[in-house]
């Protein structure tokens, strides 16, 4: 399962929040969900896949993308 991949532990990302952008009226599903977003990035960056390639317990590609272009 996806989630045995994450690496923000709910102690980590407690000490991170704070200085996170984004808000939850962001688009998708990342956008109440701040640690998630994270965690899509940090799975792009360490696979070197293409956005498209990401997994879809991530939310749409496409609105993850956005946010991280934004």
């Amino acid at each position: 399962m996806l989630s045995e991949r994450f690496v923000i532990t709910d102690r980590v990302w407690s000490l991170m929040e704070p200085h996170c952008l984004g808000k939850p009226r962001d688009p998708g599903r990342t956008g109440s969900d701040g640690c998630l977003f994270l965690e899509a990035i940090f799975w792009i960056a360490g696979t070197g896949s293409p956005w498209r390639d990401l997994p879809p317990e991530f939310g749409r590609w496409n609105t993850v993308f956005k946010r991280f272009r934004n």
